[in-house]
């Protein structure tokens, strides 16, 4: 069992990154996608129904977001070239299962980490949020991104090791066993379950 501290839920958004159909493409087939999905949906209902905050980030471009990203960024480039990803495709919306309600916040980035290119910090503590639960996809990009950012933001964070996926499970082991701990409290969804009851 875990040893992280209790929430309060009203200082605790869950964020929810990268749930897109086309994110979800890029898992192993062998593994089981509506299983992640069926535990992240859970999360939302367990946050929401203790008063937390349902943060959503998506990735996603228009012309103009393609058109000023340079041929120097490794990563996005090609991105650019091959006009992938556009903010309007379905395969770019928050998956079906995940539906955002009303007042919860949606954000849309145009690179990898959830709060560098968004206003998802000053929406997060325009309302007071001091703690977030982050899942997303994949583990070594949105995730990784945006535990190292929300961390330097003095964020107290949680990792939702079940909530997480990556097209490469040894780069996600190393993540979630070496890199996260010292930034993250670990856990599952069964423990969040619980640590929202705690606090």
């Amino acid at each position: 069992m875990s040893t992280a501290p209790a929430l309060d839920p009203a200082r605790t958004a869950l964020l929810v990154m990268d749930y897109q159909p086309a994110m979800l493409a890029l898992l192993p087939e062998g593994g089981d996608r509506e299983a992640l999905l069926g535990r992240v949906e859970g999360a939302i209902a367990d946050v929401r129904a203790n008063g937390g905050t349902i943060a959503y980030v998506r990735v996603g471009f228009t012309e103009a977001d393609w058109d000023a990203i340079p041929a120097t960024n490794k990563s996005f480039a090609p991105l650019a070239q091959h006009r992938v990803m556009h903010h309007e495709d379905p395969a770019a919306a928050i998956h079906e299962r995940l539906t955002p309600q009303g007042g919860d916040i949606i954000v849309r980035k145009i690179r990898y980490g959830g709060i560098s290119t968004t206003d998802l910090d000053q929406q997060l503590r325009e309302r007071g949020i001091t703690t977030l639960v982050v899942s997303g996809l994949s583990t070594s990009g949105v995730v990784l991104s945006t535990v190292i950012d929300a961390a330097d933001r003095d964020y107290q964070l949680y990792v939702l090791s079940d909530g997480v996926a990556d097209p490469d499970t040894e780069v996600h082991d190393v993540l979630l066993h070496q890199v996260f701990p010292s930034r993250a409290h670990i856990i599952d969804t069964a423990e969040l379950h619980t640590l929202l009851r705690a606090g």
